[in-house]
Protein backbone atom coordinates (compact mmCIF):
# COMPACT_ATOMS: atom_id res chain seq x y z
CA UNK A 1 0.00 0.00 0.00
CA UNK A 2 1.15 3.56 -1.04
CA UNK A 3 1.69 6.06 1.86
CA UNK A 4 -0.42 8.22 2.52
CA UNK A 5 0.08 11.43 -0.17
CA UNK A 6 -2.43 13.91 1.37
CA UNK A 7 -3.09 15.34 4.86
CA UNK A 8 -5.13 18.41 6.19
CA UNK A 9 -3.67 21.24 7.50
CA UNK A 10 -3.58 22.06 11.13
CA UNK A 11 -5.39 25.81 11.50
CA UNK A 12 -2.35 27.41 12.52
CA UNK A 13 -0.28 26.23 9.18
CA UNK A 14 -3.04 27.65 7.25
CA UNK A 15 -2.23 30.11 4.39
CA UNK A 16 -3.88 31.37 1.20
CA UNK A 17 -2.35 29.86 -1.49
CA UNK A 18 -2.32 25.80 -0.95
CA UNK A 19 1.91 24.29 -1.03
CA UNK A 20 1.82 22.67 -4.67
CA UNK A 21 0.94 26.33 -6.18
CA UNK A 22 3.75 27.49 -8.38
CA UNK A 23 4.94 31.54 -8.57
CA UNK A 24 2.77 31.63 -11.20
CA UNK A 25 -0.01 30.12 -10.36
CA UNK A 26 -0.04 32.54 -7.72
CA UNK A 27 0.08 35.30 -10.01
CA UNK A 28 -2.92 33.66 -11.74
CA UNK A 29 -4.87 33.05 -8.57
CA UNK A 30 -4.46 36.71 -7.50
CA UNK A 31 -5.67 37.85 -11.10
CA UNK A 32 -8.58 35.91 -10.66
CA UNK A 33 -9.11 37.09 -7.32
CA UNK A 34 -9.12 40.78 -8.35
CA UNK A 35 -11.41 40.45 -11.20
CA UNK A 36 -13.99 37.73 -10.05
CA UNK A 37 -14.59 38.08 -5.64
CA UNK A 38 -15.09 41.69 -6.11
CA UNK A 39 -17.61 41.89 -8.60
CA UNK A 40 -19.62 39.00 -7.20
CA UNK A 41 -19.21 40.72 -3.48
CA UNK A 42 -20.90 43.69 -5.82
CA UNK A 43 -23.77 42.25 -7.34
CA UNK A 44 -24.33 39.83 -4.65
CA UNK A 45 -24.46 43.54 -2.51
CA UNK A 46 -27.31 45.07 -5.45
CA UNK A 47 -28.99 41.47 -5.57
CA UNK A 48 -29.97 41.30 -1.43
CA UNK A 49 -30.46 45.50 -2.01
CA UNK A 50 -32.90 44.56 -4.48
CA UNK A 51 -34.43 41.63 -2.81
CA UNK A 52 -35.11 43.28 0.54
CA UNK A 53 -35.93 46.45 0.04
CA UNK A 54 -39.72 45.23 -0.12
CA UNK A 55 -39.16 44.58 3.56
CA UNK A 56 -37.64 48.67 4.43
CA UNK A 57 -40.70 49.85 2.05
CA UNK A 58 -43.36 48.64 3.95
CA UNK A 59 -42.30 49.51 7.28
CA UNK A 60 -41.47 52.97 5.65
CA UNK A 61 -44.85 53.76 4.49
CA UNK A 62 -46.02 51.25 1.27
CA UNK A 63 -48.35 49.37 3.63
CA UNK A 64 -50.40 52.74 3.69
CA UNK A 65 -49.78 54.05 1.00
CA UNK A 66 -51.22 50.68 -0.85
CA UNK A 67 -53.83 50.19 1.30
CA UNK A 68 -52.35 47.00 3.25
CA UNK A 69 -54.44 45.00 5.39
CA UNK A 70 -53.76 41.33 5.81
CA UNK A 71 -50.60 38.69 4.14
CA UNK A 72 -49.99 41.07 1.00
CA UNK A 73 -46.19 41.46 2.63
CA UNK A 74 -45.88 37.04 2.87
CA UNK A 75 -47.63 36.91 -0.55
CA UNK A 76 -45.22 39.48 -2.23
CA UNK A 77 -42.25 37.68 -0.63
CA UNK A 78 -43.52 34.35 -2.31
CA UNK A 79 -44.07 36.11 -5.76
CA UNK A 80 -40.40 36.94 -6.03
CA UNK A 81 -39.96 33.24 -4.88
CA UNK A 82 -41.66 31.66 -7.38
CA UNK A 83 -39.97 33.72 -10.01
CA UNK A 84 -36.28 33.20 -8.57
CA UNK A 85 -37.14 29.25 -8.72
CA UNK A 86 -38.88 29.35 -12.08
CA UNK A 87 -36.16 31.33 -13.75
CA UNK A 88 -33.59 29.15 -12.50
CA UNK A 89 -34.50 25.92 -14.56
CA UNK A 90 -33.90 27.27 -18.04
CA UNK A 91 -30.38 28.88 -16.89
CA UNK A 92 -29.67 25.19 -15.68
CA UNK A 93 -29.59 24.01 -19.52
CA UNK A 94 -28.04 27.01 -20.78
CA UNK A 95 -25.00 27.73 -18.70
CA UNK A 96 -22.82 25.45 -20.26
CA UNK A 97 -23.86 27.35 -23.65
CA UNK A 98 -23.98 30.68 -22.59
CA UNK A 99 -20.85 33.16 -21.99
CA UNK A 100 -21.20 33.66 -18.41
CA UNK A 101 -19.50 36.90 -18.97
CA UNK A 102 -22.51 38.61 -21.17
CA UNK A 103 -24.96 36.29 -19.18
CA UNK A 104 -24.41 37.51 -15.89
CA UNK A 105 -24.45 41.41 -16.34
CA UNK A 106 -27.64 40.63 -18.68
CA UNK A 107 -29.26 39.39 -15.38
CA UNK A 108 -28.24 42.26 -13.30
CA UNK A 109 -29.19 45.20 -15.49
CA UNK A 110 -32.99 43.20 -16.72
CA UNK A 111 -33.33 43.18 -12.63
CA UNK A 112 -32.44 46.67 -11.82
CA UNK A 113 -34.83 47.75 -14.85
CA UNK A 114 -37.57 46.02 -12.90
CA UNK A 115 -36.37 47.01 -9.85
CA UNK A 116 -36.76 51.19 -10.71
CA UNK A 117 -40.17 49.93 -12.18
CA UNK A 118 -41.58 49.37 -8.90
CA UNK A 119 -41.08 53.22 -7.75
CA UNK A 120 -44.26 54.03 -9.57
CA UNK A 121 -46.84 51.14 -8.45
CA UNK A 122 -49.93 51.80 -7.60
CA UNK A 123 -51.60 48.51 -6.89
CA UNK A 124 -51.13 45.17 -5.22
CA UNK A 125 -51.45 43.38 -9.03
CA UNK A 126 -48.77 45.53 -10.30
CA UNK A 127 -46.36 44.98 -7.63
CA UNK A 128 -46.60 41.55 -7.35
CA UNK A 129 -45.69 41.14 -11.18
CA UNK A 130 -42.47 43.21 -11.07
CA UNK A 131 -41.73 41.25 -7.57
CA UNK A 132 -41.42 38.25 -10.00
CA UNK A 133 -39.57 39.71 -12.53
CA UNK A 134 -37.15 40.63 -9.86
CA UNK A 135 -37.05 37.39 -8.70
CA UNK A 136 -36.63 35.81 -12.32
CA UNK A 137 -33.94 37.80 -13.44
CA UNK A 138 -32.09 37.19 -9.80
CA UNK A 139 -32.84 33.52 -10.37
CA UNK A 140 -29.34 31.98 -11.58
CA UNK A 141 -27.15 34.60 -10.08
CA UNK A 142 -26.36 32.56 -7.35
CA UNK A 143 -25.70 29.46 -9.23
CA UNK A 144 -24.42 31.11 -12.35
CA UNK A 145 -21.42 33.04 -9.59
CA UNK A 146 -21.02 29.41 -8.30
CA UNK A 147 -20.21 28.23 -11.95
CA UNK A 148 -17.91 30.91 -12.72
CA UNK A 149 -15.90 30.01 -9.46
CA UNK A 150 -15.63 26.03 -10.06
CA UNK A 151 -14.52 27.05 -13.60
CA UNK A 152 -11.42 28.70 -11.83
CA UNK A 153 -10.97 27.63 -8.70
CA UNK A 154 -10.05 23.96 -7.16
CA UNK A 155 -12.78 22.96 -4.83
CA UNK A 156 -10.43 23.56 -1.20
CA UNK A 157 -10.15 27.21 -3.09
CA UNK A 158 -14.03 28.27 -3.38
CA UNK A 159 -15.40 28.56 0.22
CA UNK A 160 -13.25 31.18 1.51
CA UNK A 161 -13.61 32.93 -1.90
CA UNK A 162 -17.05 32.38 -1.55
CA UNK A 163 -17.07 33.35 2.03
CA UNK A 164 -16.52 36.69 0.91
CA UNK A 165 -18.57 36.90 -2.02
CA UNK A 166 -21.67 35.96 0.40
CA UNK A 167 -20.70 39.46 2.54
CA UNK A 168 -22.93 40.71 0.36
CA UNK A 169 -25.99 39.17 1.28
CA UNK A 170 -25.96 40.60 4.47
CA UNK A 171 -24.58 44.01 3.18
CA UNK A 172 -27.04 44.39 0.46
CA UNK A 173 -30.12 43.84 3.38
CA UNK A 174 -27.66 46.20 5.70
CA UNK A 175 -27.52 48.46 3.24
CA UNK A 176 -31.36 48.30 1.93
CA UNK A 177 -32.07 49.80 5.26
CA UNK A 178 -29.71 52.48 5.41
CA UNK A 179 -30.98 54.14 2.13
CA UNK A 180 -34.60 53.59 3.39
CA UNK A 181 -33.85 55.32 6.29
CA UNK A 182 -32.25 58.44 4.55
CA UNK A 183 -34.87 58.58 1.54
CA UNK A 184 -37.73 58.45 4.60
CA UNK A 185 -35.77 61.53 6.22
CA UNK A 186 -34.54 63.56 3.83
CA UNK A 187 -36.20 62.81 0.49
CA UNK A 188 -40.15 61.83 1.75
CA UNK A 189 -42.26 64.59 -0.59
CA UNK A 190 -39.27 65.65 -3.24
CA UNK A 191 -41.27 65.58 -6.31
CA UNK A 192 -44.04 64.51 -4.57
CA UNK A 193 -42.66 60.81 -4.43
CA UNK A 194 -42.82 59.29 -1.09
CA UNK A 195 -39.36 57.89 0.26
CA UNK A 196 -40.03 54.25 -0.20
CA UNK A 197 -40.41 55.32 -3.47
CA UNK A 198 -37.28 57.19 -3.95
CA UNK A 199 -35.54 54.06 -2.29
CA UNK A 200 -36.62 52.04 -5.57
CA UNK A 201 -35.18 54.79 -7.69
CA UNK A 202 -31.56 54.71 -5.68
CA UNK A 203 -31.88 51.18 -5.51
CA UNK A 204 -31.58 51.29 -9.28
CA UNK A 205 -29.32 53.74 -9.89
CA UNK A 206 -26.84 51.53 -7.83
CA UNK A 207 -27.74 48.13 -10.03
CA UNK A 208 -27.98 49.22 -13.65
CA UNK A 209 -23.74 50.70 -13.37
CA UNK A 210 -22.53 47.01 -11.49
CA UNK A 211 -24.61 45.02 -14.35
CA UNK A 212 -22.59 46.64 -17.21
CA UNK A 213 -19.51 46.75 -15.13
CA UNK A 214 -19.43 42.97 -15.41
CA UNK A 215 -19.03 43.07 -19.72
CA UNK A 216 -15.83 44.55 -18.34
CA UNK A 217 -14.31 42.32 -15.26
CA UNK A 218 -16.30 39.15 -15.72
CA UNK A 219 -13.57 36.68 -16.94
CA UNK A 220 -16.14 34.30 -18.02
CA UNK A 221 -14.78 30.63 -17.88
CA UNK A 222 -12.61 28.69 -19.93
CA UNK A 223 -15.07 27.38 -22.60
CA UNK A 224 -16.24 30.65 -23.08
CA UNK A 225 -13.42 33.46 -21.75
CA UNK A 226 -13.66 37.19 -21.59
CA UNK A 227 -10.36 37.65 -23.81
CA UNK A 228 -10.64 41.72 -22.57
CA UNK A 229 -9.06 40.20 -19.46
CA UNK A 230 -7.34 37.33 -19.96
CA UNK A 231 -4.61 36.06 -22.19
CA UNK A 232 -4.27 32.66 -23.65
CA UNK A 233 -1.56 31.77 -21.17
CA UNK A 234 -4.16 32.92 -17.97
CA UNK A 235 -6.52 30.59 -19.65
CA UNK A 236 -4.15 27.04 -20.38
CA UNK A 237 -2.80 27.76 -16.65
CA UNK A 238 -5.91 27.78 -15.20
CA UNK A 239 -7.29 24.54 -16.82
CA UNK A 240 -3.90 22.78 -16.72
CA UNK A 241 -4.50 23.21 -11.98
CA UNK A 242 -7.41 22.27 -12.62
CA UNK A 243 -6.50 18.99 -14.47
CA UNK A 244 -4.01 18.24 -12.05
CA UNK A 245 -6.14 17.95 -9.18
CA UNK A 246 -9.01 15.71 -11.28
CA UNK A 247 -11.32 18.53 -11.73
CA UNK A 248 -13.43 18.86 -14.66
CA UNK A 249 -14.71 22.17 -15.81
CA UNK A 250 -15.90 21.31 -19.02
CA UNK A 251 -18.69 19.47 -20.85
CA UNK A 252 -22.07 20.63 -21.66
CA UNK A 253 -25.36 19.47 -19.89
CA UNK A 254 -27.47 17.73 -22.21
CA UNK A 255 -30.82 16.27 -20.98
CA UNK A 256 -29.69 12.10 -21.07
CA UNK A 257 -27.29 14.03 -18.08
CA UNK A 258 -30.55 14.59 -16.30
CA UNK A 259 -31.65 10.81 -15.36
CA UNK A 260 -28.19 10.02 -14.12
CA UNK A 261 -28.26 12.58 -11.45
CA UNK A 262 -31.76 12.37 -10.06
CA UNK A 263 -31.15 8.52 -9.74
CA UNK A 264 -28.41 9.15 -7.01
CA UNK A 265 -29.78 8.97 -3.73
CA UNK A 266 -27.11 11.27 -2.87
CA UNK A 267 -29.52 13.55 -4.93
CA UNK A 268 -32.34 12.93 -2.69
CA UNK A 269 -30.40 13.61 0.42
CA UNK A 270 -28.79 16.77 -0.86
CA UNK A 271 -32.39 17.49 -1.38
CA UNK A 272 -33.19 17.37 1.83
CA UNK A 273 -30.53 19.12 3.46
CA UNK A 274 -30.75 21.76 1.07
CA UNK A 275 -34.43 21.96 1.87
CA UNK A 276 -33.65 21.93 5.75
CA UNK A 277 -31.15 24.99 5.00
CA UNK A 278 -33.81 27.07 3.17
CA UNK A 279 -36.08 26.99 5.72
CA UNK A 280 -33.87 27.26 9.02
CA UNK A 281 -33.30 30.90 7.36
CA UNK A 282 -37.26 31.34 6.14
CA UNK A 283 -37.65 33.88 9.25
CA UNK A 284 -34.70 36.54 7.51
CA UNK A 285 -36.90 36.69 4.78
CA UNK A 286 -39.92 37.29 6.11
CA UNK A 287 -38.61 40.73 7.43
CA UNK A 288 -39.79 39.75 11.00
CA UNK A 289 -36.99 41.96 12.64
CA UNK A 290 -38.32 45.45 10.88
CA UNK A 291 -42.02 44.13 11.84
CA UNK A 292 -41.34 43.30 15.70
CA UNK A 293 -39.01 47.07 15.63
CA UNK A 294 -42.21 48.47 14.05
CA UNK A 295 -44.72 46.95 16.69
CA UNK A 296 -42.61 48.47 19.47
CA UNK A 297 -44.41 52.00 17.89
CA UNK A 298 -41.01 53.75 20.01
CA UNK A 299 -39.62 54.94 16.54
CA UNK A 300 -39.91 56.38 13.38
CA UNK A 301 -39.91 54.97 9.84
CA UNK A 302 -36.07 56.04 9.58
CA UNK A 303 -35.25 54.80 13.03
CA UNK A 304 -36.99 51.63 12.09
CA UNK A 305 -35.30 50.69 9.35
CA UNK A 306 -31.62 51.78 10.65
CA UNK A 307 -32.58 49.66 13.95
CA UNK A 308 -33.01 46.94 11.46
CA UNK A 309 -29.33 46.71 10.30
CA UNK A 310 -28.00 45.36 13.14
CA UNK A 311 -28.67 41.91 12.46
CA UNK A 312 -27.31 42.17 9.09
CA UNK A 313 -24.51 43.80 10.06
CA UNK A 314 -23.28 40.94 12.26
CA UNK A 315 -24.68 38.93 9.69
CA UNK A 316 -21.46 39.54 8.09
CA UNK A 317 -19.26 38.72 10.42
CA UNK A 318 -21.04 35.49 10.91
CA UNK A 319 -20.90 35.12 6.79
CA UNK A 320 -16.77 35.17 7.50
CA UNK A 321 -16.37 33.54 10.28
CA UNK A 322 -18.31 30.78 8.99
CA UNK A 323 -16.88 30.62 5.49
CA UNK A 324 -13.53 30.48 6.12
CA UNK A 325 -13.61 28.38 9.02
CA UNK A 326 -14.99 25.74 6.55
CA UNK A 327 -12.77 25.92 3.91
CA UNK A 328 -9.76 26.12 6.10
CA UNK A 329 -10.50 24.42 9.75
CA UNK A 330 -14.15 22.69 10.31
CA UNK A 331 -15.19 21.28 6.84
CA UNK A 332 -18.77 21.76 5.84
CA UNK A 333 -20.68 19.46 8.43
CA UNK A 334 -19.38 21.11 11.53
CA UNK A 335 -19.55 24.64 9.77
CA UNK A 336 -23.12 24.18 9.19
CA UNK A 337 -23.55 23.00 13.42
CA UNK A 338 -21.40 25.50 14.15
CA UNK A 339 -23.65 28.40 12.54
CA UNK A 340 -27.22 26.90 13.41
CA UNK A 341 -26.37 26.01 16.64
CA UNK A 342 -26.32 29.67 17.48
CA UNK A 343 -29.22 30.35 15.14
CA UNK A 344 -31.13 27.62 17.03
CA UNK A 345 -30.22 29.54 20.27
CA UNK A 346 -32.02 33.11 18.69
CA UNK A 347 -34.98 30.67 17.88
CA UNK A 348 -35.96 28.99 20.96
CA UNK A 349 -35.68 32.29 22.78
CA UNK A 350 -38.34 33.97 19.84
CA UNK A 351 -40.59 30.56 20.16
CA UNK A 352 -40.55 31.48 23.77
CA UNK A 353 -41.46 35.24 22.89
CA UNK A 354 -42.20 36.05 26.55
CA UNK A 355 -39.26 37.26 27.90
CA UNK A 356 -37.23 40.85 28.43
CA UNK A 357 -37.25 42.96 25.21
CA UNK A 358 -33.21 43.18 26.24
CA UNK A 359 -33.58 39.09 25.04
CA UNK A 360 -35.64 39.60 21.84
CA UNK A 361 -32.72 41.72 20.67
CA UNK A 362 -30.60 39.84 21.41
CA UNK A 363 -31.94 36.76 19.65
CA UNK A 364 -32.88 38.57 16.51
CA UNK A 365 -29.20 39.75 16.32
CA UNK A 366 -28.42 36.08 15.78
CA UNK A 367 -30.88 35.22 12.56
CA UNK A 368 -28.31 35.84 10.01
CA UNK A 369 -26.47 33.13 11.51
CA UNK A 370 -28.75 30.64 9.30
CA UNK A 371 -27.73 32.35 5.89
CA UNK A 372 -23.91 32.11 7.20
CA UNK A 373 -23.33 28.87 5.95
CA UNK A 374 -23.62 28.15 2.57
CA UNK A 375 -20.77 25.17 1.79
CA UNK A 376 -23.77 22.49 1.01
CA UNK A 377 -24.84 24.86 -1.64
CA UNK A 378 -21.58 25.74 -3.26
CA UNK A 379 -21.94 21.52 -4.57
CA UNK A 380 -25.59 21.25 -4.75
CA UNK A 381 -26.72 21.51 -8.63
CA UNK A 382 -28.65 24.03 -10.17
CA UNK A 383 -31.86 21.82 -10.10
CA UNK A 384 -31.33 20.95 -6.19
CA UNK A 385 -31.05 24.63 -5.47
CA UNK A 386 -34.21 25.37 -7.10
CA UNK A 387 -36.39 22.21 -5.83
CA UNK A 388 -35.01 23.07 -2.53
CA UNK A 389 -36.12 27.31 -2.51
CA UNK A 390 -39.54 26.29 -4.06
CA UNK A 391 -40.08 25.19 -0.53
CA UNK A 392 -40.11 28.38 0.75
CA UNK A 393 -42.73 29.78 -1.56
CA UNK A 394 -45.59 28.12 0.38
CA UNK A 395 -43.95 27.75 3.96
CA UNK A 396 -43.82 31.26 4.62
CA UNK A 397 -47.61 31.33 3.94
CA UNK A 398 -48.27 29.00 6.14
CA UNK A 399 -46.50 29.41 9.31
CA UNK A 400 -45.06 33.59 8.64
CA UNK A 401 -48.31 35.33 7.87
CA UNK A 402 -48.03 39.12 7.98
CA UNK A 403 -51.07 39.24 9.87
CA UNK A 404 -49.46 37.02 12.72
CA UNK A 405 -46.75 39.59 13.29
CA UNK A 406 -44.38 39.91 15.29
CA UNK A 407 -45.28 36.95 17.05
CA UNK A 408 -45.19 34.27 14.56
CA UNK A 409 -46.10 31.67 16.73
CA UNK A 410 -46.03 29.10 14.23
CA UNK A 411 -43.18 30.70 12.34
CA UNK A 412 -40.00 30.76 14.65
CA UNK A 413 -41.38 27.12 15.90
CA UNK A 414 -41.04 25.85 12.38
CA UNK A 415 -37.37 27.59 11.68
CA UNK A 416 -36.16 25.87 15.00
CA UNK A 417 -37.13 22.34 13.95
CA UNK A 418 -35.76 22.74 10.30
CA UNK A 419 -32.32 24.17 12.38
CA UNK A 420 -32.56 20.82 14.24
CA UNK A 421 -33.12 18.59 11.47
CA UNK A 422 -30.75 20.32 8.75
CA UNK A 423 -27.89 19.70 11.82
CA UNK A 424 -28.90 15.84 12.03
CA UNK A 425 -29.42 15.52 8.38
CA UNK A 426 -26.14 17.24 7.39
CA UNK A 427 -24.23 14.69 9.75
CA UNK A 428 -26.10 11.65 8.42
CA UNK A 429 -24.91 12.96 4.85
CA UNK A 430 -21.66 13.10 6.00
CA UNK A 431 -21.50 9.74 7.15
CA UNK A 432 -23.20 8.11 4.62
CA UNK A 433 -20.66 9.66 2.19
CA UNK A 434 -17.79 8.62 4.41
CA UNK A 435 -19.13 5.42 4.60
CA UNK A 436 -19.64 5.20 0.53
CA UNK A 437 -15.94 6.72 -0.26
CA UNK A 438 -14.09 6.27 2.94
CA UNK A 439 -10.57 8.48 1.24
CA UNK A 440 -12.77 11.56 1.65
CA UNK A 441 -11.59 13.95 4.23
CA UNK A 442 -14.13 15.96 6.40
CA UNK A 443 -12.03 17.94 8.51
CA UNK A 444 -10.55 20.56 6.72
CA UNK A 445 -10.63 22.10 3.44
CA UNK A 446 -6.85 23.03 2.57
CA UNK A 447 -4.79 20.07 1.55
CA UNK A 448 -1.04 19.81 1.99
CA UNK A 449 0.45 18.11 -0.68
CA UNK A 450 3.86 16.17 0.01
CA UNK A 451 6.61 17.13 -1.97
CA UNK A 452 6.51 14.39 -4.36
CA UNK A 453 3.05 15.20 -5.52
CA UNK A 454 4.58 18.81 -6.05
CA UNK A 455 7.27 17.85 -7.95
CA UNK A 456 4.94 16.06 -10.43
CA UNK A 457 2.50 19.00 -10.31
CA UNK A 458 5.54 21.24 -11.60
CA UNK A 459 6.28 18.39 -14.09
CA UNK A 460 3.10 18.67 -15.88
CA UNK A 461 1.95 15.39 -15.16
CA UNK A 462 -2.00 15.59 -13.96
CA UNK A 463 -2.24 14.48 -10.45
CA UNK A 464 -4.89 11.56 -9.94
CA UNK A 465 -7.02 11.02 -7.02
CA UNK A 466 -5.47 8.95 -3.93
CA UNK A 467 -7.66 5.80 -4.90
CA UNK A 468 -6.92 5.56 -8.66
CA UNK A 469 -3.24 5.65 -7.62
CA UNK A 470 -3.29 3.20 -4.91
CA UNK A 471 -5.20 0.88 -7.74
CA UNK A 472 -2.38 1.42 -9.85
CA UNK A 473 0.37 0.71 -7.58
CA UNK A 474 -1.59 -2.72 -6.21
CA UNK A 475 -2.73 -3.95 -9.79
CA UNK A 476 1.18 -3.69 -10.47
CA UNK A 477 1.95 -5.45 -7.51
CA UNK A 478 0.33 -8.54 -8.49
Amino acid sequence: MVSETKRQKKWYQIQWYADVDTPQDRKLINKLDLLIVPYAVLSYWVKYLDQSNLNNAYVAGLKEDLGFQGNELVQLQTFYIIGAVTGQIPFMFLFTYLPMHWTIPFLDIAWGIFTLLQYRVNSYAELAAYRFLVGWFEAAFFPAMHYVFGSWYRGDEIARRGGIFYVGLSLGTLTSGLIQAGASARLDGVHGLAGWRWMYIICAIITIPIGILGYFVIPGTPEHPNRLVLRQEDIDRASERLKRSGHVSYGKFKFPNLWSIVKKPQFWAIILVDVLFWNAGVHTSAGTFLLWIKSLKRFSPARVNELGTIAPALGIFYTLFICFASDLVLGPAWAITLAHAWNIVGLIILTIWKVPEAALWFAFSTIYASSAPPPERAFTLVLINAISQSSTAWTPLLVFRTVEAPRFPKGFPFALACAILLIIATHALRLYIRHRDPGVEFTTGVPEEESDSAERADGGETAQPKSQRDKKVDDSSE
